[in-house]
């Protein structure tokens, strides 16, 4: 399931233009997952905003749950962007509201499905251990 949720406020985002790096850290173990992007494959996939770290995670076969199908209306899909979070969409209220949802969030918690980079400089996202889909990785 994927689309638009006509309910919320539309993000204003900025897409990149340049090749750009997210480093995700992935559950307890900390593994650790290197995806280049390219401004050229954006829609990796067709979850979350276009050019969102949902998106660019799935596309790149990083599973990350998100049981609303990327359209702002749970918490699921919650990340802690720990480097690079000035390069990213300002979060909505809408999507705030939502954050509040999730466990241990922090300053730099966000919904990986609204999170849009312009790819000005490279991230690090953390995809807490709680998050991964457990099933569909057969971890």
């Amino acid at each position: 399931m994927a689309g638009i949720n006509p309910y919320i406020e539309k993000p204003k985002i900025s897409l990149p233009v340049r090749r750009y790096r997210i480093k995700f850290i992935l559950g307890e173990k900390r593994e650790e997952r290197i995806i280049d992007v390219d401004p050229d494959q954006i829609p990796y996939d067709r979850t979350g905003q276009e050019g969102s770290i949902l998106e660019i995670a799935l596309g790149n076969g990083i599973e990350i749950d998100h049981s609303c199908g990327g359209v702002c209306a749970c918490s699921t899909c919650h990340v802690i962007v720990q480097q690079g979070l000035e390069s990213c969409s300002e979060a909505t209220d809408d999507e705030m509201d939502q954050v509040e949802d999730a466990p241990g969030i922090t300053r730099e918690s966000r919904l990986a499905c609204q999170c849009v980079p312009n790819g000005e400089c490279d991230l690090v996202v953390e995809v807490p251990s709680w998050n991964r889909n457990m099933v569909k990785e057969g971890h």
